[in-house]
């Protein structure tokens, strides 16, 4: 297979071998950039008053280990304060630090007792790691729930046993109570500028159409989008009761579909439709974002179309669709469509069923049990002052979305190095007696900031704010301090040996495999959308190519499919980057196969487009013979690219012919020098 040209996605050296210079490989590079992202001054604020008023407010009375049980609450409520909409909040702060208080409880009741709380902290580890790949709160509830008991089984806490996740619950409270202050004044916002924002990224598109920025421009769509659906879906779930707000802002966010069907048929035609027609959809995004009226199209444009081409006639349709919605969109909710989604519990034995019966979950839970267990069993045997930093580290670094364990590990490492440095700043040269909240409030406000943007400056800051609170428990000020650079490194050190290089799939990318999957969806988009048939129930989660279903909505479904398959594959395409080699090579190796599968779904996509608006349809059988040369691809990417069927025989100048120009690109992607990229 051919190696990527694109410096930005390979990360190739600027410096050639006869430069002279000293240069980092890339992934290490790749590993060490933090990514760009807005500043939450808002979170900034909760987190240092959340955390430094507990520890301010101890010192005060003469409690200083309660406030910082009370701090580390906090901590943790922190770290999952990520939601926008405000009942989500609710859900993912309050259900980890639930987890993380019954953690603690049951670190009290092992502590000190040796093999006992070895064996209680390795089944805990597997329930946390099969937990863990649920969905985003249940992997903060596992992470938590398992990094408390790490601590309650380490460090000595006061009687009695409910004292700690007492005080624990309460900093988290604390955290909450100011997460939702402003939720009667703006209920609903979030949810409508993540509508709003899903329009002004199809605008985007629609701008990038016919030029190099294409790509980028849908990931970030399709990012835009899924933050809509999950938030808005996700509120739906937690408030199943009608809301005529939601129903108007579920039918606005539909209404976009058509916008976005319409981007690949402008792009195809040279996106000579792209500037106007996004001026009008960020109109409409704007509309939308100020919930104020917005006139019509002129009805001398809508008129011109009927003599238009298929694209125009799309364009025209989409965009009075979308102005139809909006009109009606606040006077008759009746017409949104609203989900219904199972019963709460329903749905929990549901995932509960699919956990128990998961593969991936088995072996993450396995995984993070075994190098938690050695970690545990280590620290029983060994004289080690206060072990519970090994295990705690193993569990830092092995987080399953969280990106590469080698890159984590890296990063831990040398984050925790310049965080003990910063540590032995604070603690040698502030006096104690309350001198700790300022540092405690200026280092939480940190937190929020650089967590979104590197896992090493994360740990960089969470490392000194973890023990100058230990510290405020245990009283051994810089004496702490070599043994948690020693337990830190011990930790990593475990993680990359039992956690990553005894596996062996830490050693093949699993971009090849999901690519196959998307080719496989690409296949039965286009039969879904050209000749129908088929069911439509379950689609979603049927294996590939288990045959198409029926109608425009189930289209819709696939497209959106095949887009989170693309977003999918990227993020994994990024994660296998970070890897040392041969890993990052053989991901990069990848990178010209999947724009030319992007290329095939926005050529189905447009062909679609054309044909819905009167463009001749393709005959069955081109359909047939394009959906298997598909299947035969992914068949082929399954096999590292050995034994590919010939193209099938079609008539020249078919209404498929650009999609059969992009699937012979692909498979020459695919067969081309360098041969299977995992070999």
């Amino acid at each position: 297979m051919r190696t990527s040209e694109n410096h930005d996605e390979t990360g190739a050296s600027a410096a050639g071998p006869g430069s002279g210079l000293l240069v980092p490989p890339a992934w290490l590079v790749r590993t060490l950039r933090p990514q760009p992202t807005p500043v939450p001054k808002a979170a900034a604020l909760r987190a240092a008053v959340g955390m430094g008023l507990p520890v301010a407010v101890g010192a005060a009375v003469g409690q200083s280990a309660d406030g910082a049980l009370v701090a580390m609450g906090a901590l943790g409520a922190v770290l999952g304060d990520t939601a926008d909409a405000y009942r989500l909040r609710v859900f993912n702060i309050a259900v980890p630090q639930l987890f993380a208080a019954a953690g603690l409880a049951l670190g009290e009741q092992v502590h000190g007792h040796g093999w006992a709380a070895v064996a209680a902290l390795t089944g805990l580890a597997l329930v946390a790691g099969m937990m863990s790949t649920i969905g985003a709160v249940s992997s903060a509830a596992g992470l938590n729930v398992l990094l408390m008991a790490v601590i309650g089984a380490g460090l000595p806490f006061p009687p009695p046993w409910w004292r700690g996740p007492g005080l624990i619950l309460l900093g988290a409270g604390l955290i909450l109570a100011m997460a939702l202050l402003a939720w009667p004044a703006r209920s609903g916002v979030p949810e409508r500028a993540a509508v709003a924002q899903a329009y002004q990224e199809t605008a985007n598109l629609l701008d990038a159409a016919g030029g190099a920025d294409w790509s980028e421009a849908r990931a970030r769509l399709t990012r835009a989008l899924d933050h809509a659906y999950d938030l808005l879906l996700s509120r739906r779930a937690l408030a199943p009761g009608r809301s005529r707000g939601m129903s108007r802002l579920i039918a606005l966010l539909n209404a976009v579909t058509p916008l976005v069907e319409t981007a690949p048929a402008v792009h195809a035609a040279g996106g000579h439709l792209g500037a106007q027609l996004a001026a009008e959809v960020r109109r409409i995004a704007a509309a939308v974002a100020n919930r104020t009226p917005l006139p019509p199209p002129a009805a001398d444009g809508a008129s011109a179309t009927a003599s238009a081409g298929p694209v125009e006639r799309a364009a025209a349709a989409a965009v009075l669709h979308a102005h139809e919605v909006l009109a009606g969109a606040y006077e008759d909710p009746a017409a949104a469509p609203v989900p219904h989604p199972a019963p709460l519990l329903v749905r929990m034995r549901e995932r509960t069923r699919e956990v128990l019966l998961s593969a991936d979950s088995w072996h993450y839970g396995l995984r993070l049990a075994l190098c938690l267990g050695l970690a545990q069993t280590l620290v029983s045997i060994v004289a080690v002052p206060r072990s519970y930093w090994v295990p705690l580290t193993v569990t830092f670094v092995l987080k399953p979305d969280f990106g590469s364990v080698f890159s984590r590990a890296v990063l831990r490492a040398l984050g925790t190095v310049v965080g003990l440095v910063l540590a032995a700043a604070v603690l040698e040269t502030v006096p104690r007696g309350g001198w700790e909240a300022p540092v405690v409030a200026v280092l939480a406000a940190a937190l929020p900031v650089v967590s979104r943007r590197s896992y090493g400056l994360q740990t960089v800051v969470i490392t000194p704010l973890i023990l100058i609170l230990s510290d405020l428990l245990s009283h051994q000020g810089v004496h702490l301090l070599v043994p948690r650079l020693l337990d830190s490194l011990l930790g990593c050190a475990i993680v990359l040996v039992a956690g990553y290089a005894l596996w062996p799939e830490s050693w093949h990318s699993r971009v090849g495999a999901r690519l196959a999957d998307a080719v496989d969806d690409v296949a039965r988009y286009l039969e879904c959308a050209f000749t129908g048939g088929g069911a439509d129930a379950s689609f979603a989660s049927s294996p590939p190519g288990a045959g198409p279903p029926a109608g425009p909505s189930s289209r819709a479904k696939l497209r959106r499919r095949l887009y989170r398959d693309l977003a999918g594959l990227r993020t994994e395409f990024q994660r296998a980057l970070g890897e040392p080699p041969p890993m990052g090579a053989r991901a990069a190796a990848w990178w010209p196969l999947l724009v030319a599968v992007e290329r095939v779904i926005d050529a189905g996509t447009a062909a679609a487009v054309q044909t819905a608006q009167g463009a001749q349809p393709p005959q069955p059988a081109e359909v047939a013979a394009v959906a298997a040369d598909l299947r035969a691809l992914a068949t082929a990417i399954r096999g590292g690219g050995a034994d590919i069927a010939p193209l099938r025989e079609v008539t020249e100048g078919g209404a498929l012919a650009a999609v059969r120009r992009e699937v012979a690109a692909a498979r020459s992607a695919l067969a081309g020098p360098g041969g299977d990229p995992e070999g």
